[in-house]
């Protein structure tokens, strides 16, 4: 009898035992334990060693670590009515536990959807040149409306980057064509600014000389001496009559 006794106070000792190991979890320094008592909301445990009841309470585990996931390729008509591919990166991590588990069903899956649906969005509203040469712009712009979005499920998006706009071939052409004629524009255009500042130029120099006559002359005879140097052909210069009268005046002042 007292056999049996101790038998049975053995057993339930050993019972004992294995429901309190059962009931005991560990959890990691990035992890969080969302307990539910008989079904309803009771807190968030964590981390380290926690006591879990069987039966009575249960625990969902939440990773609190930054999450990066790729954002599918999406097709995306810019408001320039070009179709281009697109497809991101986003960063984002659990900063409420409570929230994404009772908010929203999967919280990964719901903020991969969204994030599709928002990049769509929000480059729909932008012209191709935009999304080519202003992509920091752009992903602040996806950032800040996803993280408004998923603020209800105690989600913090912290970052999105664009990774690649792909466009088809005949597009690349014709911005291809488009950026020639622009530098050929451009060209032209500082061609023409440095036929303007020479015309200038080229006017305040003969202000200058024609109220100076004797610079006049000398300049005129600085151009024969060039041309004089040239032995391959020759060359018939009309000598003004003023540089007579100029040279004729000196001549009576010397005398």
């Amino acid at each position: 009898m007292g056999f049996g006794i101790d038998l049975g106070f053995s057993g339930l000792f050993i019972l004992l035992i294995l429901l309190v190991l059962s009931s005991l979890r560990i959890l990691r320094e990035y992890e969080r334990g969302v307990i539910f008592m008989l079904g309803r909301f009771w807190k968030v445990k964590g981390p380290g060693l926690i006591i879990v009841i069987p039966g009575v309470q249960q625990m969902v585990r939440v990773d609190l670590r930054t999450v990066v996931f790729d954002v599918p390729e999406q097709d995306v008509i810019s408001r320039d009515n070009v179709s281009v591919k697109v497809n991101a990166v986003v960063y984002f991590r659990v900063v409420d536990p409570q929230r994404a588990i009772i908010q929203v069903e999967d919280f990964l899956n719901a903020t991969s959807q969204l994030a599709q649906t928002t990049l769509r969005a929000v480059l729909g509203k932008h012209e191709l040149d935009e999304m080519l040469a202003e992509r920091e712009r752009l992903n602040v712009d996806i950032q800040q409306v996803l993280d408004a979005q998923t603020d209800a499920w105690g989600i913090k998006v912290s970052n999105v980057e664009i990774k690649h706009v792909d466009i088809n071939e005949t597009m690349v052409r014709a911005i291809a064509k488009q950026a020639e004629a622009e530098r050929e524009r451009r060209a032209k255009v500082i061609h023409a600014e440095g036929e303007l500042q020479a015309s200038e130029k080229l006017l305040q120099a003969a202000q200058m000389l024609a109220q100076q006559p004797e610079a006049m002359q000398l300049r005129y005879m600085q151009t024969l001496s060039a041309i004089a140097g040239d032995k391959s052909s020759t060359i018939v210069f009309p000598l003004p009559v003023d540089i007579f009268s100029i040279l004729s005046k000196k001549g009576t002042d010397q005398t």
